[in-house]
């Protein structure tokens, strides 16, 4: 008979950190992938074979539960939404991840620490100060940079990413406020599934209608597979397995808007990865972009800390 899976201990705010930057590491590295393998394989493809190779090790992991022990199915509804949002957020990044630069993709979707403030004050009752609304102008300020919406380069492909923003934000605020205490092994098994469902339901739905062109990465046929392409999606099934159990146990921990904060490693990771698998160099207005984000988002980091953390979890 299978073991119970132990409830698991909060990590500390340090522990959280750490956690987070090696996570954005990878998601960098998967993102970077995943847009490699976009000329060829679909990605509904890529998520039925990588989720067939990861949900065996997690079933294994967690004894064939679904749920911890003392959770009922409105734990599991929440865990439900989370995945959700995590799928969702996926879709809007890696639809348009082939079309433009990673580091424009990346600057647009971290602006999930402002919608992750905002939802933290709603949600568990976090307090927004003066400066906070200062600190999120100036990255909006930043965002509108690198987009420029008036310019003639712009593209409204580019929202997709801020649309992955905002639901990024809703499961890190549901992981926090209602799967604190579910294993991150479980968080990631239901990730998985719901990728594998997602990634069925787009397969479908290319089978049965005439798609746009651009977006042949999510409802492409099939795509023969070689040695390489196992080799990838190999290589992606070890990184969602790392990315899951870490954005799970990295917003476990206590404040998600500071963990959030360092989230932004991805945006450096990204830039490194965009240079060494497609040669991508961001232009100066994406670079004084990205400052006035990362000065915004360290900004809310010492505001609150002066401030003190008066607000309460409403759960």
């Amino acid at each position: 008979m299978a073991q119970p899976l132990p409830e698991p201990p909060a990590p500390s705010l340090a522990q959280g950190i750490a956690i987070i930057l090696a996570t954005v590491f990878a998601m960098a590295l998967t993102d970077a992938l995943i847009k490699l393998a976009s000329s060829g394989m679909p990605l509904w493809q890529i998520w039925v074979l990588r989720s067939g190779i990861v949900l065996p090790v997690l079933l294994v992991a967690t004894g064939g539960r679904a749920l911890a022990p003392g959770q009922g199915r409105g734990d599991l509804g929440w865990i439900a939404l989370r995945s959700l949002a995590l799928v969702a957020q996926y879709i809007c990044l890696y639809a348009v991840l082939p079309l433009i630069d990673m580091a424009l993709a990346g600057a647009a979707f971290y602006t999930a620490p402002f919608f992750i403030a905002g939802l933290a004050a709603l949600v568990l009752g976090n307090r927004i100060l003066p400066g906070h609304w200062l600190a999120i102008a100036t990255g909006f300020a930043g965002l509108l940079v690198i987009l420029r919406p008036f310019g003639a380069d712009f593209t409204p492909l580019v929202l997709m990413p801020v649309a992955a923003a905002l639901f990024y934000a809703v499961a890190a605020i549901v992981t926090r406020a209602r799967c604190a205490k579910t294993p991150a092994l479980l968080l990631a098994l239901w990730l998985n599934l719901t990728c594998l469902a997602g990634g069925l339901v787009l397969a479908a739905l290319g089978a049965m209608f005439q798609t746009p062109d651009w977006t042949f990465f999510l409802f492409g046929p099939w795509h023969p597979m070689v040695a390489k392409d196992w080799g990838l999606v190999l290589v992606l099934a070890v990184l969602i397995l790392g990315v899951a159990v870490g954005l799970a146990k990295a917003y476990q921990s206590p404040r998600p808007e500071v963990i959030a904060v360092f989230d932004y490693g991805y945006m450096v990771f990204v830039v490194f990865w965009g240079f060494v698998f497609f040669g991508e160099r961001p232009d100066g207005w994406t670079v004084l972009g990205v400052v006035l984000i990362v000065a915004g988002g360290l900004a809310m980091v010492l505001i609150k800390g002066r401030g003190g953390d008066r607000g309460g979890r409403k759960a």
